[in-house]
């Protein structure tokens, strides 16, 4: 009987980059709970919720009188304890005159230089209660110490607010700062452990990319930045944070993204299509036929498909010839017919955006 005809090729030799897929969130860079440091009544309020305001503007403003009536008292207290010790500088200067008279003693003499000493502390303790409401009088202006997006005022004008040690003040409103903003993602041990060999082999480890839930393509590109000094012991995961430019503002902290990470860098591999792989018991192998015809199973290790082919990364020669057609009548230990044919990639798939949410619609009138 005449030997069935298969088709046969060699491996697909391409360069490759393979990726590792998580799914993570969006945080911002930085973010600030903006509280008052004086208590007071709230006169104005200098944003819209939700803009995007620059460091060092203007949000909100306390009434002023009270901090001001404070100040003009600690400026009159200062001019007083000034006054005092220039009386005290006079009164030691007459007394130093009457040392070689003997018209004052010793210990007067000591006396009025205490209250020299004395006046000049009490000069330094005004200037320093002046500067404190200056401060004071300076944080009636509540203003933005990042650039970033705010967030609605919790406060509006007329309300009192006061101040206290870390959240017990009164919460006027937050700011993120969005440009760059983080996504924040876990891995597993063993993808943590992967990507740790590969950089001990001098892989270096290439930019991350995101693509959001409604996006086909991955068009968010940031780095790395921050691993975390430890695994989580009740999940088995590690936190990783990467850094993406974000321009114009349209990541939002809280958004979900899926990311892909290459931790092996560029690499040569050999292809086949994923229907040439058979399964025999608990290995992989793929089929051949050598020159003199004959079918051959060679066990296989196998890596991601790319672009509907299977990444073969072990097990098989690029001078292999592979059966891709025909594979129900090659059996090994049999003879065959080739029929030398091409491996050609499928094209790139796709993944389908994420379907809206419907809602309700009417005809219009």
């Amino acid at each position: 009987m005449t030997p069935p005809t298969v088709s046969t090729s060699i491996p697909l030799s391409r360069q490759i980059n393979e990726w590792d897929t998580y799914i993570g969130r969006f945080e911002p860079s930085r973010t600030v709970d903006i509280r008052p440091r004086v208590s007071g009544q709230i006169v104005a309020v200098h944003f819209t919720d939700g803009a995007t305001v620059r460091r060092g503007e203007l949000l909100f403003t306390i009434d002023r009188r009270p901090f001001a009536a404070a100040l003009a008292e600690a400026n009159a207290n200062l001019a007083s304890a000034r006054s005092e010790l220039a009386l005290a500088r006079a009164d030691a200067r007459r007394a130093n005159n009457l040392v070689g008279d003997e018209a004052v003693s010793k210990s007067e003499l000591d006396r009025l230089h205490a209250r020299v000493q004395a006046g000049i502390a009490a000069v330094a303790a005004a200037q320093a209660r002046v500067s404190a409401r200056l401060l004071e009088l300076d944080f009636t202006e509540v203003r933005a110490p990042i650039a970033g997006r705010v967030s609605y005022r919790r406060v509006d004008p007329g309300n009192l607010v006061a101040t206290g040690e870390g959240t017990r003040g009164t919460l006027l409103t937050t700011i993120n700062a969005l440009d760059p903003i983080y996504f924040v993602f876990d891995a597993s041990e063993a993808l943590y452990l992967k990507a740790l060999r590969a950089k001990q082999d001098g892989a270096k480890t290439s930019a991350i990319e995101v693509r959001l839930q409604d996006e086909t393509d991955y068009r968010w590109h940031g780095a790395l930045d921050f691993t975390d000094n430890g695994l989580d012991p009740r999940s088995g995961t590690i936190r990783l944070r990467a850094v993406v430019p974000n321009r114009d503002l349209f990541l939002t902290p809280g958004m979900f993204g899926n990311m892909r990470l290459a931790s092996s860098g560029t690499t040569t591999a050999l292809l086949v299509p994923d229907a040439a792989i058979q399964t025999d018991q608990a290995r992989k192998v793929v089929l051949t036929v050598t020159k003199a015809g004959i079918v051959e199973a060679k066990p296989v290790v196998l890596g991601p498909v790319v672009d509907g082919l299977r990444i073969v990364r072990s097990g098989l020669a690029p001078s292999d010839a592979v059966v891709v057609g025909g594979i129900q009548m090659a059996t090994p230990g049999s003879k065959v017919l080739t029929k030398p044919t091409r491996i050609e990639p499928a094209a790139p798939a796709r993944p389908a955006p994420a379907p809206a949410i419907s809602g309700e619609a009417t005809f219009a009138s």
